[in-house]
């Protein structure tokens, strides 16, 4: 039966004897006769009086217990996000496989590959590759300087924004500075491609790509000198030496009256800036000046 029909006739007091059993079993009917119940417990006017029904009805509708919907999908979503965030931790963690190393302004670092080879970083520098594709493709990115001693097997690649080395078991230097890209040989033989040239290098051969412009040389080191705290030059613009000066001291130069284009050859030291900054204005006929601790400005005339 309906139960607002039934609700109606037992306010007005008008069940059949049928109506009235089938009204006691239902389940809202000890909350309806609740509401009667206290409401006996009020007066008003000396006299009380039963609800009509629309009255007792709205009244039922404000009193009764809400119902909260079981809301099913949020423990699934719930579930679901942390299943994505799982995977995410896995993916990121776990499965992370590059590996970079970098230095900063007047710092060296040595670090050694999957393979045994060795790659020491010169000033402000950085590698970066893939450990576990190392065993198949032996691949590690440069910016910057690096020398290189590596163990003999596969291929072994050095990919810089300006060219690639190969090699498979050699000594090597390789310099890459803005629009400078140098790489010289010190034990074995080494493929270079750059600037649409590729070059065979043996032990004593120097490959460089300079403002676009190339050209060869020889080397009788065994080593780069700056793995000596020695930074060495041979016609280089001087600007690039300036710029050297910066990386190893960790300080600003301002220069006035200078032609960055003139060629240096020589060599300074990274353990006394003084020294430093001698070894290079007197060949060249400059002078300078320190301002602060980190800021030097070099002259283009003698005062």
């Amino acid at each position: 039966m309906d139960k607002d029909y039934l609700l109606k006739k037992w306010l007005n007091d008008e069940l059949s004897d049928t109506e009235k059993e089938a009204f006691l079993q239902s389940d809202d009917y000890s909350f309806y006769k609740d509401i009667i119940d206290n409401a006996n417990h009020f007066k008003a006017s000396n006299f009380s009086k039963a609800e009509d029904f629309e009255t007792f009805n709205a009244k039922y509708q404000s009193q009764k217990p809400k119902v909260k919907k079981l809301k099913w999908l949020n423990p699934l979503l719930r579930v679901a996000s942390i299943v994505v965030i799982g995977f995410a931790l896995y993916f990121t963690i776990f499965q992370e496989t590059t590996i970079e190393i970098k230095t900063l302004a007047h710092e060296q670092t040595t670090i050694e590959l999957p393979d045994a080879s060795i790659v020491t970083l010169n000033a402000k520098s950085q590698v970066s590759y893939d450990k576990k594709a190392w065993s198949k493709h032996r691949k590690i990115k440069l910016a910057g300087e690096a020398f290189f001693i590596v163990s003999k097997g596969n291929t072994f690649d050095v990919i810089t924004k300006d060219g690639k080395v190969t090699v498979v078991g050699t000594q090597f230097n390789v310099k890459q500075r803005d629009n400078y890209f140098e790489v010289k040989c010190f034990e074995g033989v080494v493929k270079v491609t750059s600037q649409f040239i590729t070059k065979t290098l043996n032990a004593g051969d120097t490959y460089r790509f300079l403002d676009s412009e190339f050209s060869e040389s020889k080397t009788i080191l065994k080593e780069p000198q700056w793995t000596k705290n020695k930074s060495s030059f041979e016609s280089v613009p001087l600007k690039e030496v300036i710029a050297e000066l910066e990386r190893q001291y960790d300080i600003k130069i301002t220069t006035k009256q200078l032609d960055g284009s003139r060629l240096f050859t020589g060599v300074f030291t990274h353990n006394n800036l003084e020294n430093a900054l001698m070894s290079v204005s007197q060949p060249m006929n400059l002078t300078y000046e320190i301002n602060t601790a980190n800021q030097v400005v070099i002259h283009g005339n003698k005062r």
